[in-house]
C-alpha cells in the first residue's frame, strides 16, 4: 500500500520576516497564520494523511515552507540546498525526520542549489524549474540522484515567479494546471489546463478525487468541481503574503517502504 505521511513544520516567531521576491511585502498576522497552519494540517489528517512534525527552526523565518528543503522520489530523499542562503539552516532537522522514517538520504552539494518548490513530479517524470532558486548544477545533481531509479528529469525555465510550483501543479490524471500569466512556456507541458486564478494553479493530491487548494481561488474550485474533482479548501492568506501556497506547507511521502 502507498504510504500517506506528510512532513509539516509549524510557523516560527519570525514568520513575518520571510523572504519576498516577486510580490510587494504585506503585513503578516502571525496569530492568524498559526490558526491557518493548524487548519491546513487538520485538513491533511481528515483526508487520511498522518502528519509528521519536523523540529522547529525558529531562527529561520521561512522554515514553515518545508517543501523547499527536500525532494522525494520513491523511498529516496534528496536534501535540498536552498537558493537563498538564509534558508540553508532549515535542512538539518528535515534530514533527521526523513532518515527516521527509513528513507535513503542523498544531498545537493555546493555549488548546486535546489529548492523543492521547483520540483513537480508526474508519475516518473520530474519537471524541475531552472530559475532564481535552482541552478543548473542543482538540476544536474537531481538527475544524478533520481534518473538511475527510473525517473525522467525535464528542466523548464522559471523567470516570472519564485518556484515552478508557484505557476503549475498537476491533477490526478497528470494534466498540468497553471495560470498562464505566471508561466514561461505553457507549451512545454503535453496535457495542460489553464486556470483563471493564480492560486488555482496550486493543488495537493489528497487521494481519489480530492484536491487540497486555497480559498483564494473560488472560480478555479468551481472549474475542478465541473471536472469531477472534490476541492478541499483551506484559507492560507497569511502564507500567500510570503509567496507560499498549499504545496509548500508540507512534503507528501507516498512511497515509503513498509
Amino acid at each position: 500500500m502507498p504510504s500517506r505521511k506528510a512532513l509539516v513544520r509549524r510557523p516560527g516567531p519570525r514568520l513575518a520576516e520571510g523572504l519576498v521576491t516577486h510580490i510587494e511585502r504585506a503585513e503578516v498576522d502571525a496569530g492568524l497564520a498559526a490558526e491557518q497552519w493548524e487548519a491546513y494540517t487538520e485538513a491533511l489528517r481528515e483526508n487520511g494523511w498522518e502528519t509528521v512534525e519536523v523540529d522547529p527552526a525558529d531562527d529561520c523565518p521561512d522554515a514553515v515552507f518545508v517543501e523547499d528543503t527536500v525532494v522525494m522520489y520513491r523511498n529516496v530523499a534528496l536534501i535540498a540546498r536552498p537558493g537563498a542562503e538564509s534558508r540553508r539552516a532549515e535542512t538539518a532537522a528535515v534530514e533527521e525526520a526523513v532518515a527516521s522514517l527509513g528513507c535513503s538520504v542523498n544531498w545537493v552539494w555546493e555549488p548546486g542549489t535546489l529548492d523543492g518548490g521547483d520540483v513537480l513530479k508526474i508519475g516518473d517524470t520530474i519537471f524541475v524549474g531552472r530559475g532564481g532558486r535552482t541552478n543548473a548544477e542543482g538540476v544536474r545533481q537531481l538527475r544524478a540522484a533520481f534518473e538511475p531509479l527510473g525517473a525522467r528529469v525535464v528542466a523548464v525555465p522559471v523567470t516570472k515567479v519564485l518556484h515552478l510550483k508557484t505557476s503549475v501543479t498537476a491533477l490526478p490524471d497528470g494534466t498540468v494546471v497553471g495560470h498562464i500569466p505566471m508561466m514561461d512556456q505553457p507549451s512545454l507541458f503535453g496535457r495542460f489546463l489553464p486556470v483563471p486564478e493564480e492560486s488555482g494553479a496550486h493543488v495537493v493530491l489528497l487521494g481519489g478525487d480530492r484536491l487540497l487548494m486555497a480559498a483564494s481561488a473560488p472560480k478555479t474550485a468551481e472549474l475542478y468541481r465541473s471536472l469531477g474533482y472534490s476541492p478541499v479548501v483551506v484559507d492560507i492568506s497569511e502564507f500567500e503574503k510570503l509567496e507560499g501556497c498549499v504545496t509548500c506547507l508540507s512534503v507528501r511521502l507516498r512511497e515509503l517502504y513498509a
